[in-house]
């Protein structure tokens, strides 16, 4: 083992500007598959591709193992050369916990199902908070050592130089001992016009205007820029705006419907003590709105009594209150959420539901978005078709005037502006598990799994 170490460390100098160069890729591309997964802008227009970009992303973040495992057996020697080099030191450690702590945080978001909701909101926070600080320090530091590393005027040796110029150059580097003339004259590839040996006579081949790695450069960073520009736009606006709650969101919501739905006294002030969290805005198309005019509530299909309502009938339903946890599949929770609305179960029983329906289908106000759960789900009791919460009505950002509330399941299921339900006789696979999320959303732990129906 001793002795396959030591080989491994040999010319560890060539080896630094392999893992350097890497790295840089490697983050180039979790930073734009990363923020074109989260960002609202990318999603509306993703579809499909969605599910293979994160799968880019997981298998691309599991390769980052390679050179910090990498780094870390060649890391003892390195260290002794930064003996005299403190902020080279700080500046590995940085580097070092970014990795790491992107590596860490990202596998527990790729097993949120496993890690639980408590877990996967840690992990994305750690693992945002490490983007918006990290990414710009890392991508710099990872190009720019590359280049640095590479440059011929630091790393080759000039004939006619002294030996004390040869060991500057292998100090600059971090090299230093029996091994400084040879990782000067070998660390760096050689290419067409640039040898170990630079003859002070040799003519110079003529340099293109516009080399392959300045266009690679400029091409990263125009993708950086088109990537990241709606999406760091829209976190300032969501993270850094001096008001992002739900009041501010009703202050501009869209939506225009009269009356406005009155909390019942559980609801206000919330019995839930107010929503812990902030709920992040995700949708697959542009948010749409609704006014008296526009919008209807139906319950149709192999039902017993179709059932059909205004918004003004629609207000006047019975409702109950529940608190409950909202957990996105993504990493995100808000918890405490004091929800008011009509059960499902209710609605259902109402309508009168005939033998041969298999399941529940949910349908969306924006005219694209459907889930479905089953009959058997469909009798859990906290299953909401919510107006309202903690005590107001639900902005349009957040589904209102109407959306669906499954506690129990991840909130994909828990379907926007929703305006109609109808029992079908089969299953029916809604947008994002026909986009490879699973047809069951149940979070761990869910404790109506299966719902005793006779009791």
């Amino acid at each position: 083992m001793e002795q396959w170490l030591k080989n491994l460390r040999k010319g560890y100098g060539k080896k630094l500007v392999s893992i350097h160069f890497w790295n840089a890729w490697i983050v180039v591309i979790l930073a734009v598959t990363g923020l074109m997964l989260v960002g609202g802008f990318w999603r509306e227009i993703l579809g499909m591709g969605r599910v293979w970009l994160k799968w880019l992303h997981i298998i691309v973040g599991l390769a980052m193992l390679a050179p910090v495992v990498y780094y870390l057996i060649l890391a003892s020697k390195h260290w002794k050369q930064l003996r005299n080099r403190p902020w080279q030191k700080v500046n590995t450690i940085i580097v070092l916990v970014l990795l790491i702590g992107w590596l860490i945080s990202g596998i527990v978001l790729w097993q949120f199902k496993l890690a639980g909701p408590k877990w996967s909101n840690a992990a994305l926070l750690t693992h945002d908070l490490l983007t918006w600080l990290g990414l710009p320090y890392i991508i710099y530091h990872s190009i720019t050592r590359t280049k640095w590393l590479k440059d011929s005027t630091r790393r080759t040796v000039s004939a006619g130089k002294s030996t004390k110029a040869i060991s500057g150059t292998a100090d600059s580097l971090g090299i230093s001992g029996e091994n400084a003339t040879t990782a000067a004259a070998t660390s760096a590839p050689r290419s067409d016009h640039a040898s170990a040996t630079t003859l002070p006579d040799q003519p110079q081949k003529p340099q293109p205007v516009y080399t392959r790695r300045a266009f690679i450069r400029s091409a990263v960073g125009v993708g950086l820029a088109v990537t990241l520009g709606p999406t760091f736009v829209s976190w300032v606006g969501r993270n850094l705006s001096i008001d992002n709650s739900i009041d501010s969101m009703l202050e501009n919501d869209p939506n225009r419907l009269s009356p406005l739905p009155q909390p019942a006294a559980a609801s206000s002030p919330p019995i839930g003590g107010g929503a812990e969290g902030h709920f992040r805005v995700y949708t697959v198309t542009p948010i749409p709105s609704f006014s008296n005019e526009n919008w209807s509530f139906r319950i149709d299909g192999l039902v017993e009594r179709a059932q059909s309502w205004n918004w003004e009938q629609f207000v006047k339903l019975t409702r109950t209150v529940q608190v409950s946890d909202f957990h996105c599949v993504t990493g995100w929770s808000v918890y405490k959420n004091t929800w008011e609305g009509i059960s499902l179960k209710q609605l259902l029983s109402q309508a009168g539901v005939k033998p041969e329906a298999h399941s529940v289908k949910f349908y969306s106000g924006d005219g694209v978005y459907t889930d479905a759960i089953t009959m058997d789900q469909a009798q859990m009791e906290d299953i909401m078709v919510a107006v309202m919460h903690d005590g107001k009505p639900i902005p349009a950002d957040l589904g209102g005037p109407v959306r669906l509330v499954i506690p129990q399941m991840y909130a994909y299921k828990s379907v926007k502006w929703l305006n109609r339900i109808e029992l079908i006789e089969s299953e029916h696979i809604g947008y994002w598990e026909e986009r490879g999320y699973d047809k069951d959303a149940w979070l761990t732990g869910a404790a109506q799994r299966i719902p005793n129906i006779s009791s």
